[in-house]
């Protein structure tokens, strides 16, 4: 599933090519008999609002909050979208596989989100109630703000003093936007194993935590997010982080960390896979 470093360069890639442009037209092929009700664009019925409510309008600018896309529109109303485990934009780039939604713009050009396994969440909230939407209104805050310190991190994870380091930094509502990925590789290169506790980790090895989660992230975000899965960006090729994993994926390699001699092993933790070096990554518990 695409996490903040993916989201953010798609959003970053969406501003670049889409923000000014009017959408004359839109299509979709989502339709299950699962969503008949809900506001989600899989419901025939919302959709055909949906498309009412969105031709025509300006698209103003595109933001992220957490691993969400907001593509602000010119009647004050928000595209959302949770591209989930295999979606992705791609801009001017027809005949792409797995076109889910197809966004005809002002330029002749067109906005695919391609979408293998028809997971992704598309909506439309408006704008001025986004930050109160059941959306978004239960997010914890943004890892990479200016304004998001060590006391910030620290006071957020320790609302799970006892869970499991590894699920409380992917849990949304304490910190936004880390996935399975990021987490496993912020805990290796904080030496921190993902079964710790919160309460039990020393507060000098929380420090370089959180700064292991800025530089993560940020690393992320300048190398084009991660593509060992289905993740494209707006031009439809591969970001590099992939390359550059230390833990995740890595099960059976020798740790990369300096001198260590340890290997990297895998667990299951709440059915989701960590994987973390079995010598210097340090459990406290």
């Amino acid at each position: 599933m695409p996490e903040l470093p993916e989201v953010q360069t798609t959003v970053n890639g969406l501003n670049k090519t889409v923000k000014g442009k009017k959408i004359v037209d839109v299509q979709t092929n989502y339709n299950s008999p699962h969503y008949v009700g809900k506001d989600n664009i899989k419901n025939p019925k919302f959709f055909a609002f949906f498309k009412k409510k969105v031709r025509g309008t300006k698209i103003l600018k595109v933001e992220r909050r957490a691993k969400n896309i907001l593509i602000h529109l010119s009647n004050r109303q928000t595209i959302l979208i949770h591209m989930k485990m295999t979606g992705h934009f791609v801009y001017d780039r027809p005949d792409y596989p797995f076109t889910r939604l197809d966004f005809e713009l002002d330029n002749g050009k067109h906005l695919i989100l391609s979408d293998l396994r028809k997971f992704a969440k598309v909506t439309l909230v408006k704008t001025d109630g986004l930050e109160k939407s059941f959306h978004l209104k239960h997010l914890g805050p943004e890892p990479l703000d200016k304004n998001f310190q060590f006391p910030n991190f620290n006071f957020q994870i320790q609302k799970k003093p006892k869970g499991r380091i590894k699920q409380v930094l992917m849990d949304q509502s304490l910190i936004s936007g880390i996935g399975n990925i990021y987490s496993d590789e912020i805990l290796w290169r904080a030496g921190v194993h993902p079964l710790s506790h919160p309460n039990k980790i020393p507060k000098k090895n929380l420090k370089i935590m959180f700064q292991a989660t800025k530089e993560t992230l940020k690393k992320g975000l300048d190398l084009g997010g991660d593509s060992m899965s289905d993740y494209r960006n707006i031009k439809g090729g591969k970001g590099n982080f992939q390359n550059y994993h230390q833990a995740y994926k890595k099960t059976g390699h020798k740790c990369g960390k300096g001198d260590c001699r340890g290997i990297i092993k895998r667990i299951i933790i709440g059915a989701r896979s960590a994987h973390f070096c079995s010598a210097h990554q340090k459990l406290y518990k």
